[in-house]
């Protein structure tokens, strides 16, 4: 995700990469005042000669804080500023944030409230830092009062990152809009204005690796008070290999996922139910492995479960009439994404997405790929040492996001390319990627964003794997690294997974 590509990315991206930025050395504050004075700089340039006189209207979070930030840069270059803090001191959030509001109580005049129409009239620039990243819906007062009072004033006005109120029609229609690090996906272009997009000294890391910020993707978690509301993962698998599709479905379980339901042929299912009471198990037709007479029955059952995500191939075997099995399901899911989410391909059913033609656009559900470097090879034609530019033009070209399981994982959607380095040595006995299939799987269930869920699952894996080196040593199990999970999320965000509604 590189500043320079101009690419639009989501407010939980950018929550993602400041906390890698943050896990790197980078403090808050230092990103903030760069904000401030990026800021400062844009606004500079479209007010008068020093003393220009421009107001800005703060609020309670970080777009607050980079606002007393510029305005603190504003007064250095000789410009007069003047606040409008529309929650009271007590409601600033985070320390960087009151760092800067003091300073600015000690050097600007600060107005409480909402500001009037009158009282913004006289300025030859207002800036926008009400609400940032992360807003949704209709504003509520004070804010919906602030931007209508702006919007009424007729003076131009400047934005910080978005303009507030991008989810409400009556919100701010910005002249020009400073985006921080990169344009975003939920800004309009119609109410942004001009763009102008400004680094702050985030460093490429943190968005070129994997890191601890991936689990900010939990924070955004609720408890759902009805059913079918926290996902449903289909895992079409089994056959010679009856534990694979167990521990993908265990794996996604203990992600959150309300439910795992396996698919697997008939004689299979007994073996796979063994290994867990928690796992759905539904066998198909009265054999041992995939054929294309199961076909009809699969296609009925994921009509009738609908499920939010689905995940082929773990330990279905090389026969061939498995693979026209799976061929004749991945037709069948192309044609109608209606009836299920994200679909993820790993093990044999690889094979199939070998022969599918290039594509000249996203399918409507997105497509994953979690080769290992073997499977890499032989049905896409990667290299033995996969780079970021190589997996991302095969991405691109066959229209999926791919991830590349190895000593370093690559992922990429073709736009975006990521590596993940987090793991322990001495996971690399079977079953790990039926594991990081089972967390894929899950997270997408769950409606996690694509992308995100495939930056979150190897890291997540990676350390659980960790956590449980850490308890057992050496020896690793793929079930040992399954129940570590839950415990690795909790630890690294300090008890917080799900405490928001």
């Amino acid at each position: 995700m590189p500043t320079d590509d101009r690419r639009p990315f989501s407010s939980l991206e950018m929550a993602i990469v400041e906390a890698n930025a943050l896990a790197l050395g980078t403090s808050l504050t230092d990103l903030m005042a760069a904000a401030g004075r990026v800021v400062a700089e844009e606004a500079a340039r479209r007010l008068p000669p020093p003393p220009g006189q421009v107001a800005i209207v703060i609020g309670p979070g970080n777009n607050g804080g980079d606002g007393l930030a510029a305005a603190l840069e504003l007064r250095h270059l000789g410009h007069r500023p003047e606040l409008w803090r529309l929650p009271p001191p007590e409601r600033l959030r985070g320390a960087a944030v009151r760092r800067f509001y003091e300073e600015a109580v000690r050097e600007l005049p600060i107005h409480s409230g909402v500001p009037a129409v009158e009282d913004l009239t006289g300025f030859s620039l207002l800036i926008d830092g009400i609400l940032g990243t992360g807003q949704d819906g209709p504003l509520r007062p004070p804010y919906v009062d602030a931007v209508a009072h702006l919007r009424r004033s007729g003076r131009p006005i400047l934005a910080i990152d978005v303009p507030t109120g991008i989810g409400d029609p009556e919100g701010i229609r910005a002249n020009w809009t400073v985006a921080l690090t990169g344009p975003k996906v939920e800004a309009p272009a119609d109410r942004c204005g001009e763009l102008i997009v400004r680094s702050i000294g985030i460093p490429p890391e943190a968005w070129q690796s994997t890191g601890p910020g991936e689990f900010q993707a939990l924070r955004t978690w609720s408890h759902a008070s009805e059913r079918g509301r926290s996902g449903r993962l289909l895992i079409v698998g089994g056959g010679p290999y009856a534990g694979a599709p167990a521990l993908a479905g265990r794996a996604a379980l203990r992600t959150g996922a309300e439910r795992a339901t396996l698919l697997v042929p008939g004689l299979v299912a007994p073996v796979v139910q063994g290994f867990g009471p928690d796992l759905i198990v539904q066998g198909l037709g009265d054999g041992r492995r995939w054929t294309p007479e199961e076909l009809p029955v699969a296609r009925a059952t994921i009509e009738r479960l609908r499920p939010a995500a689905i995940a082929i191939g773990m330990g279905a075997g090389d026969d061939p009439k498995t693979r026209e099995f799976f061929e004749g399901l991945r037709d069948w899911l192309e044609t109608h994404p209606d009836d299920h989410g994200p679909v993820l391909y790993d093990a044999d059913a690889l094979a199939v997405l070998a022969d599918r033609p290039p594509v000249a656009s996203a399918p409507a559900a997105p497509v994953f790929a979690t080769p290992n470097l073997g499977e890499y090879r032989r049905w896409f034609g990667g290299s033995r040492e996969p780079t970021a530019p190589e997996v991302a033009d095969l991405a691109r070209a066959r229209g999926l996001h791919l991830l590349v399981k190895g000593p370093t994982d690559w992922l990429s959607d073709g736009l975006r390319t990521v590596r993940n380095d987090h793991h322990h040595r001495a996971m690399t006995v079977g079953g790990m990627g039926d594991v990081l299939d089972g967390v894929l799987g899950g997270l997408l269930a769950q409606g996690t964003e694509p992308w995100v869920a495939g930056r979150l699952a190897p890291y997540w894996t990676g350390e659980a794997g960790e956590r449980a080196a850490r308890l057992r040593g050496f020896g690793l199990l793929a079930s040992d690294v399954i129940e570590e999970i839950p415990r690795s999320a909790v630890e690294a965000l300090g008890g917080s997974v799900g405490d928001q509604a």
